[in-house]
């Protein structure tokens, strides 16, 4: 039987490598988020914890074997906020929230190593911040690599409690990463990765704001208190006190006595973190990205010279130690290719890999066979 050879690959000229970013459309659905499990607020596929830090939101009812944990949504609240000299309801976890993001997300400033705030409502050119802020951590089940650049889209209602998404002029703000493009350009970076701001229009000239961000290797979304408020100019929206504050973001109901419907600056400092994000599921109408999968592959390119190759090492390629393939004695050999192993410089098998057919090779034709690995 013939001796096993080997074919070298030479590095310079048959490996290659190569990077392919696969998308998939992700819609979540507000209805998922309130409504659809049980009666809201208390939705079977909404988890609240005894530490009261975040919510949990799953794509079916949490308790079920077959749901999907899609993302977690925390209030948070700076140390600087003009909520932190008040009585505020779980202010230390909703300072800590913040913090948290905070550290992770921008990194610490200044020879104190003081925490950052997430930057201006929002232009992020280190004049303002967003003090008080929603954060939306979505799953890795979700997002797989990253969110892809220019895709995010989110609704958010700002009417009544009644009716958050109603027909009344700015009553829905739908918020997306406008200026951000896969090339780079509309993208900061920060210690926690890549972010575009979230504008709630389309083509934004170059003095908006933006009413927050998204990390886009990280998957979290932080939205600024400010979506609820007045403008800027302090005029009053539809549904807003006169401290420019729109009413009824948060309702509560105490026994004996009508319900009671706070502004978004009440409801963080009133409602605990679960209540304010029952609240802020209220509002959510559709939330849709595109998620990225980034595949690395080396391309090995096989060679087989007319002069390799040409028999088989099964043992029924022979028998009596004759070649079974050939009828007369000076007919040229011929095998078919079925298998490729790949080597190390010790010869130690490495790698398999198998071909959807038999190629037939002979004296009379060379192979390149392409594998690839991906990772």
């Amino acid at each position: 039987m013939p001796v096993k050879s080997f074919e070298p690959i030479n590095p310079g000229t048959d490996i290659t490598t190569t990077r392919t970013f696969l998308h998939e459309v992700l819609p979540l659905t507000g209805a998922i988020l309130s409504g659809t499990y049980g009666t809201f607020p208390n939705d079977t596929n909404i988890k609240n914890y005894t530490h009261g830090m975040f919510q949990s939101v799953y794509d079916y009812a949490y308790l079920s074997s077959s749901a999907n944990h899609i993302f977690d949504v925390t209030a948070g609240i700076a140390n600087s906020s003009q909520l932190s000299g008040t009585t505020v309801t779980q202010m230390k976890k909703k300072t800590n929230m913040y913090n948290e993001f905070a550290q992770v997300l921008l990194g610490y400033t200044g020879s104190n190593n003081a925490v950052r705030v997430f930057e201006n409502d929002l232009k992020l050119d280190q004049k303002g911040a967003m003090r008080d802020v929603f954060v939306i951590s979505l799953s890795r089940l979700l997002i797989k690599d990253e969110i892809k650049k220019g895709t995010f889209k989110i609704a958010l209602g700002t009417g009544s409690w009644s009716d958050p998404f109603g027909t009344g002029s700015n009553r829905v703000k739908t918020l997306q990463d406008s200026l951000a493009k896969v090339n780079g350009d509309g993208i900061n970076n920060a210690d926690g990765g890549d972010y575009g701001v979230l504008y709630d229009k389309s083509n934004p000239g170059p003095n908006e704001s933006g009413y927050g961000v998204v990390f886009y290797q990280a998957g979290i979304v932080v939205l600024s208190s400010s979506i609820w408020q007045g403008g800027a100019s302090g005029s009053k929206a539809p549904g807003a006190t006169a401290q420019g504050q729109r009413a009824g973001f948060y309702k509560i109901t105490r026994a004996g006595a009508s319900a009671t419907k706070y502004n978004v600056r009440q409801c963080l400092q009133t409602a605990s973190i679960s209540g304010a994000m029952d609240a802020l599921r209220h509002r959510i109408q559709n939330i849709s990205f595109n998620n990225t999968t980034e595949i690395n592959s080396t391309i090995y390119f096989c060679r087989a010279p007319t002069s390799k190759f040409n028999y088989s090492s099964n043992p029924t390629y022979v028998t009596g130690s004759k070649i079974r393939v050939k009828n007369i004695s000076s007919d040229n050999p011929v095998a078919y290719v079925t298998t490729v192993g790949l080597y190390n410089s010790q010869n130690e098998l490495m790698a398999v890999a198998k071909l959807s057919e038999p190629l037939k090779k002979s004296i009379d034709n060379e192979l390149t066979i392409r594998v690839r690995l991906d990772y």
